[in-house]
């Protein structure tokens, strides 16, 4: 089979969700369903700006509130499909707390690289991550995705095939959008934090 005839998507677009006062604050927010601060709205606007005229196959939402809503503000959410799978990481006890906070008790300690108790390992975020992989694979065009700072830190690592404690090396602001393709057969970064 040549590489033409591997069916994927063109590309695949990453929107992080617009700012609320935890992502503002620095705080952990996995399960917690916290809105979006009023320029968390306003960049959910500009993005649907800096989308305007692109058409996508797919458009997937986690099912959270700020990426819903995001989604909304954008323009696509009439046509979005919630997906489990783009949920943030489960921090488990570390729910709403800040690094600096955990590093009290835990000296050194990195999300990354030591993980979360009673919360979701790194391997089944990644897990998550790919099965959005295959799924935005299957269709034919473009696909656009709103989720999470690390989630889609994760889903990143895994488009590049690299292990998901690598999605350190990436910081994805809210209210930005991100983008994965390819040159040629492989697969790489388009682009990293455009503004909307």
């Amino acid at each position: 089979m040549n590489s033409e005839s591997i069916r994927r998507p063109a590309s695949i677009w990453l929107v992080r969700h617009g700012e609320t006062e935890w992502s503002l604050s620095g705080q952990h927010t996995g399960t917690t369903d916290i809105p979006l601060t009023e320029k968390g709205e306003q960049q959910a606007v500009e993005i649907g700006k800096f989308l305007q005229g692109r058409n996508f196959a797919a458009v997937l939402t986690s099912p959270l509130a700020r990426a819903r809503e995001t989604c909304r503000l954008a323009g696509f959410g009439a046509n979005a499909k919630l997906e489990p799978n783009l949920r943030e990481w489960d921090y488990g006890d570390y729910e709403g707390r800040t690094t600096k906070d955990i590093r009290k008790v835990r000296p050194g300690w990195s999300l990354w690289t030591d993980g979360v108790p009673n919360g979701e390992s790194i391997e089944r975020v990644a897990a998550r991550a790919q099965a959005v992989i295959d799924e935005a694979s299957a269709s034919a065009g473009d696909v656009l995705l709103f989720a999470h700072g690390h989630i889609l830190r994760i889903l990143i690592c895994c488009w590049l095939g690299l292990p998901p404690q690598d999605g350190s090396l990436f910081a994805l602001a809210t209210g930005t959008v991100s983008k994965l393709g390819y040159e040629h057969e492989t697969r790489v970064i388009t682009s990293l934090n455009m503004s909307g």
